[in-house]
């Protein structure tokens, strides 16, 4: 999960609060969803999440 993404950029400018992990197991079907928020203004957010699993967009 990238945050705090300038709008005038893109993500490399962004801050990384939870990094890339692949889909497991590694066969079959899987599904990539890419959700962008506009804020605005920009907050600090110190996540604590331990797992994907069960990720709750509106909660973040």
């Amino acid at each position: 999960i990238v945050t705090n993404i300038p709008g005038t950029t893109d993500a490399t400018f962004g801050k990384e609060v939870v990094s890339y992990e692949l889909p497991r197991p590694s066969i079959g079907i899987h599904r990539f969803v890419f959700v962008l928020f506009r804020q605005k203004q920009r907050r600090v957010i110190f996540p604590n999440i331990p797992s994907r699993d069960h990720f709750n967009t509106r909660k973040f």
